[in-house]
């Protein structure tokens, strides 16, 4: 699933209260850092009290940030005046609600009346661009290069305004990037353009120069907490789930209690599989917020994964009753389609994701999963094992999918042809513990009654990974429980009594409770019965 259910801000505050009152001036001040960390009810608490065209704008930029646009326009329009700061303050209003020419006249106006000469509203105006939708920049980097004139240096708010102006472009990465390190030369303490450079480097994909530059924002400002959260998103993208789920607990931990913060952490819990936490916070929210969309939308989505499906139908009906249709989005069906896959209306299911990748096939990749647990819901093996198959052809497919390809064929009993994907597997991870334990499984189907001993070399190095530097033993438990039960077997029918002895006690330490082990211990324990002795013969009698 790609959705991500919360918007990262644009942050590039710039204090702009000429003219105020000292308390004004500090309420604002503090506001403005509020909405850069995402404190938005305190920053809307800081700011309410207050009346001033200064307190307004802030209003007005901190419910631009949470997506509110009317809202936006109204608290700006409540700035707009005749001044410099007015006309401005009227563009961000227009500019809120995408009419982007007359936006443009009334910062011409106030760049005019400046003679753009007075680089804070030139860069009031630059990061009017940089925090909103606007994809067209060329008016943007107009001011921005005026705004450089007047300042003959490099000023860091306006480089991180430059680089937010340029993250608007498809290929403007690179200069967003360079607009972040200047910004850093300028003031090497500025832990929003670590932020940034951070949060860039993720949506990259370079995951190590994104844990350098987030990890340096927190260093310098520890109270930092969306760079926890992108921290989160990288450890996410990378596969590390725990590492991830731990930096979003951080966030949590220094962002402001509220149903959005609450919402945010069930929806990265689901992210990270963890559906029975994510299925409470859900519920959490929705007691407070009961209209919440998209913790509606998850809730179904959690009920399946728990496993409970008749609620899961419950949940998607409500769900796609309060949903407007254009938020409705391809995965709420497919998740639809599984849920009616469980509750006994399979080929409904079938029927409706099949047309659902018939209706955009460039999305055709993305649901072959969602089909293909279809499928197995349906115990339909044969029919998962072909859709594993074509997304392996024709959707780049991974080492992922060839396991769900080998599983799905050891559930058609396809045994040889599973045993030769585990081997691709293994060939490109030798170290994959859970694919030898899969081999080790699919073989001893092969060798029912163990006496070729096929499953042994996949149990025995199982074995020896679950020793290996660095292994969770909780995670190999099981398994390992299952290879020496395999190893006793197989060495008692080869008759090497005290290697199957030592398998079997070796299972019982590991579980005490293993009745199997311990009849068999038993079994060879037990001492020989002693063969009954020959009747003496009657002495002979005395002729």
């Amino acid at each position: 699933m790609s959705f991500k259910p919360w918007k990262q801000p644009l942050l590039a505050a710039f204090a702009m209260v000429a003219g105020t009152t000292a308390a004004t001036a500090q309420n604002v001040q503090t506001a403005q850092r509020d909405i850069e960390l995402g404190r938005y009810n305190e920053a809307r608490a800081m700011l309410r009290p207050g009346s001033s065209p200064e307190t307004a704008f802030e209003l007005g930029r901190l419910y631009q940030m949470r997506d509110m646009p009317d809202s936006a326009a109204f608290f700006f329009n409540k700035a707009a005046g005749s001044t410099p700061f007015g006309q401005v303050a009227a563009g961000r209003a227009l500019l809120a609600k995408g009419q982007v020419g007359p936006a443009e006249a009334q910062f011409d106006a106030a760049a005019k009346a400046t003679k753009n000469k007075d680089a804070k509203v030139l860069t009031m105006i630059a990061q009017a661009y940089g925090e909103s939708d606007a994809k067209d920049t060329g008016k943007a980097q107009t001011y921005l290069n005026a705004a450089q004139v007047v300042n003959k240096k490099d000023e860091p708010a306006l480089m991180v305004a430059r680089g937010d102006i340029f993250l608007h472009s498809d290929q403007g990465g690179g200069e967003a990037m360079t607009s972040f390190d200047r910004a850093i030369a300028a003031n090497p303490s500025y832990a929003q353009a670590y932020y940034k450079k951070g949060a860039l480097s993720v949506r990259s994909r370079n995951f190590n120069a994104a844990r350098e530059s987030l990890n340096k924002a927190v260093e310098l400002d520890p109270s930092y907490a969306p760079a926890y959260r992108e921290l989160a998103d990288m450890y996410y993208y990378a596969g590390q789930y725990d590492l991830a789920l731990s930096s979003f607990q951080k966030y949590i931990g220094l962002a402001e209690k509220s149903s959005a913060t609450d919402a945010q952490y069930a929806s990265f819990l689901y992210l990270t599989k963890k559906y029975p936490d994510a299925l409470t916070e859900v519920n959490k929210v929705l007691q407070a917020d009961p209209n919440n969309l998209t913790m509606n939308r998850l809730k179904p989505y959690l009920l399946y994964e728990t496993g409970d499906f008749a609620n899961a139908s419950t949940a998607m009906d409500t769900y796609m009753k309060v949903a407007p249709a254009d938020k409705v989005i391809p995965e709420d069906l497919a998740y639809k389609y599984k849920i009616m896959s469980k509750t006994g209306k399979g080929n409904e299911a079938i029927a409706g994701i099949s047309d659902l990748i018939k209706k955009d096939p460039s999305k055709a990749c993305d649901f072959q999963n969602d089909l293909a647990s279809i499928y197995a819901n349906q115990k339909d093996y044969k029919g998962a094992a072909r859709v594993y198959s074509y997304k392996l052809i024709n959707c780049k497919g991974d080492l992922t999918d060839q396991f769900r390809l080998a599983t799905a064929l050891t559930g058609d009993k396809q045994y040889t042809r599973a045993d030769s994907v585990y081997n691709i597997i293994l060939t490109a991870k030798p170290t994959y513990a859970p694919g030898y334990l899969a081999r080790a499984k699919v073989n001893s189907y092969i060798d029912p009654e163990a006496k070729q001993g096929l499953a042994k070399p996949y149990y025995e190095k199982y074995i020896e990974l679950s020793k290996a530097e660095g292994a969770d033993p909780t995670k190999f438990k099981e398994g390992v429980v299952e290879a020496n039960g395999y190893l006793g077997v197989y060495n008692f029918q080869k008759g090497d009594k005290a290697a199957a002895l030592n398998y079997f006690e070796q299972v019982l330490a590991m579980d005490p409770e293993n009745k199997g082990a311990e009849n068999n211990i038993n079994i060879l324990k037990a001492k020989p019965k002693a063969a009954p002795r020959a009747p003496a013969k009657a002495p002979a009698k005395k002729k």
